[in-house]
């Protein structure tokens, strides 16, 4: 008999891969109230407009909106409060020193359950893309999709 919890909760930041080129990626954990995992296990966060700092060499996600829970009556969360990153100390000092590199940042990209329950947020060390690299990324995703419609056409 296994115990094993199936979750299909992967919210993703789909402007990151456009916006930023990821350098290095992080899997850290989240620290939540009770409300704000209920909301997440239903799929209403948001972390389109997200991004990580510091506050007193402790890493944050700031920005990141996770819906009040429906059921939640006095006790429910503040929709768009700091929430606290988990990570080891190599990699909190790793990323304290890389962010203070020009033109380096750190964005979440994706929340998801891992397979004990827990909620992780997988961060990456990311640099800003100029125009002519999203212009090349365009051009790269409009190709694709050409190739995958005649794939489709001869199928």
């Amino acid at each position: 008999m296994s115990n094993k919890i199936t979750s299909s909760v992967n919210i993703r930041n789909k402007k990151a891969t456009f916006e930023f080129s990821i350098l290095e990626k992080f899997v850290a954990g989240i620290k939540l109230l009770g409300t704000e995992i209920k909301s997440i296990r239903q799929g209403k966060a948001n972390i389109g407009d997200s991004f990580c700092s510091f506050i007193n060499n402790e890493l944050y996600v700031r920005n990141m909106d996770i819906a009040e829970y429906s059921h939640g009556s006095f006790y429910n969360h503040e929709a768009k409060r700091d929430r606290k990153l988990l990570l080891n100390k190599k990699e909190i000092k790793k990323l304290l020193v890389k962010g203070e590199d020009k033109g380096l940042t750190i964005i979440p990209l994706r929340i998801f359950i891992n397979e004990r329950g827990f909620a992780k947020m997988e961060i990456a060390l990311a640099q800003g893309k100029k125009a002519f690299d999203k212009r090349d990324a365009i051009k790269e995703r409009d190709v694709k999709r050409e190739l995958d419609m005649v794939k489709k056409k001869y199928v």
